[in-house]
């Protein structure tokens, strides 16, 4: 007889029963240990195949070394900052999430934050339980005809705009990564970040926290917000600066703010907690019965079709294809996220389209995955978590993204190239990558230099006019910033006496240092992009 393996799957934050029921239906042992130490979890994780969390575990390269077994981790929500992509990556563990089971409960407390700012109703909650009847107090003021101004237009921060149109207010945006016609379907207005500030009556969030918008809403933008304006965020902690929003509060620049996430979770004791213009809640945006049976069920699905039946879905770190396909594809997939990636770190500007060519013998196979691949890199930036490998050609086409492909069977000068030019709105670029070897991908065009990079790591992008002591006194720059380089290509555009240097280094580059290199005689453009 063929003994059958058990599959063990450990659930170490709360989800919805229905979620453990899918997992045991599908003949998985599942055990449930919530609230553990990470020595404890250490413990547990061991004979695991697969592991379902929420954002209380953090799942470090040291659990993961803990877990010989581990096959698959599973977030019931979205957000994997709690999770060390990189480490699962190095060990060929599946990261999966389950985008959209709570953009509907996320959206409502939105809504619902900015009403109970606007009619005061925590405060007089408090009042009428302590024995007070202060109906003067706490007057407040319609929605209705007044302007919201949402900061990123994404997903939940579409259905905030339909629900507020709703209540007959007039919505405008901004986000720098969706076209005026996309924004026209959704029926909102689009504005410049400093004209969206000075209109807006109230201002609510909703991008992801990445390295651009990390503290974005701080005194220098608060104080381009209309007197008297409301702050809503229930998107990401650190998107605002606590202590800004405290001063604006308390001088009266601000009306009022509502926060469902903090830079710090727990809060512990938070000075804005002394204010009574300002409302806040645990963290409960996805916090709906109905939310979080979604996501519970979702994952479960997902992690019982991937440990019996070999079925990836919605994975942020591995192509929902076969394991055949997978090793054929392999190299490009890689190679493919990292040149999307590359695009719309060095865009400016709302992309508009993404050719694709594809030539010599990768063009014979199925490049539909190698496609979808390209375009995660693309917007995983952007939209973070929020997009993998089944839902990124559905975003593209709600951004209005146009995306051609061609095919040719033979490659000038390589047995395999794959090139992606992505136009915006403001400019235009194309970058070639081709596998070395079997396995190692390789940058060898960006735009009309021509190079051979590893696109991998901390890296810098610098244009630079070909003449010498230029890249000395870059070199001399990071040195004197205590960044080492680790790999340096130069690529020469011939007859226009221009180089493009790309390095890699040990350690992210700073602003600073960045403005330092920008500020050196013969270098005319310096980026730092994060592959």
């Amino acid at each position: 007889y063929i003994k059958m393996v058990a599959i063990k799957v450990l659930v170490t934050d709360p989800i919805a029963h229905e979620g453990v029921e899918i997992l045991e239906e599908a003949g998985i042992t599942v055990e449930e240990h919530i609230g553990l130490s990470p020595d404890e979890l250490k413990e547990v994780v061991r004979d695991a195949d697969g592991l379902v969390i929420r954002s209380g575990t953090k799942v470090t390269k040291e659990l993961i070394d803990a877990a010989p077994k581990l096959k698959v981790v599973g977030r019931a929500g979205t957000g994997l900052d709690n999770v060390d992509i990189p480490a699962c990556n190095k060990r060929g563990i599946v990261v999966m999430n389950t985008p959209g089971g709570n953009t509907n409960s996320a959206a409502e407390h939105t809504i619902a934050m900015m009403l109970a700012l606007t009619r005061h109703i925590p405060q007089a909650t408090a009042s009428l339980k302590s024995g007070k009847w202060e109906k003067k107090k706490f007057q407040g003021r319609e929605v209705a005809g007044k302007t919201l101004g949402i900061i990123g237009i994404g997903r939940i921060g579409s259905i905030v705009a339909q629900l507020a149109r709703g209540l007959k207010m007039r919505v405008i945006a901004f986000d720098p990564h969706i076209r005026p016609e996309a924004a026209e379907q959704i029926g909102v207005e689009l504005r410049d970040l400093d004209t969206l500030l000075s209109e807006a009556d109230y201002i609510s969030i909703h991008t992801p926290l990445t390295k651009e918008t990390k503290g974005l809403i701080n005194k220098e933008l608060i104080d381009k917000m209309k007197p008297g304006a409301m702050l809503i965020n229930c998107a990401r902690g650190g998107i605002v600066n606590e202590k800004d929003l405290y001063d604006a509060l308390k001088s009266g620049k601000l009306a009022g703010a509502a926060l469902d996430v903090f830079e710090t979770e727990p809060p512990g004791d938070n000075p804005l907690f002394e204010l009574n213009n300002f409302i806040c809640t645990p963290h409960l945006g996805a916090s709906t019965r109905e939310a979080q049976e979604n996501v519970a069920v979702a994952v479960a699905r997902q992690i019982a079709d991937y440990l019996t039946k070999g079925i990836v879905k919605n994975a942020v770190n591995v192509p929902s294809v076969s394991s055949e396909v997978l090793a054929q594809l392999g190299p490009f997939l890689h190679l493919a996220e990292k040149i999307g990636s590359f695009q719309a770190q060095i865009a400016k500007g709302p992309v508009e389209e993404v050719q694709i060519e594809y030539q010599g013998d990768v063009a014979e196979l199925d490049v539909a995955p190698v496609t979808v691949s390209i375009l995660k890199g693309l917007l995983a930036p952007i939209l973070k978590e929020d997009v993998n490998f089944v839902n990124a050609p559905i975003l593209a086409e709600e951004r209005g993204i146009k995306v051609s492909i061609s095919k040719s069977k033979t490659a000038k000068d390589f047995t395999n190239l794959l090139t992606v030019t992505v136009k915006t709105t403001e400019d235009s670029n194309t970058i070639s990558g081709t596998i070395f070897g079997k396995k190692e991908p390789r940058l060898v065009r960006i735009n009309n230099f021509r190079l051979e990079a590893v696109p991998q790591g901390h890296m810098l992008l610098i244009y630079n006019e070909d003449r010498p002591g230029v890249i000395g006194r870059i070199g001399t720059t990071l040195g004197e910033q205590n960044i080492n380089i680790a790999r340096m290509q130069v690529g020469q555009d011939e007859g226009h006496h221009r180089n493009v240097i790309l390095l890699t280094t040990d350690e992210p580059v700073t602003d600073e240092t960045l403005e330092l290199l920008k500020k050196q005689d013969g270098v005319t453009q310096a980026l730092a992009l994060e592959l």
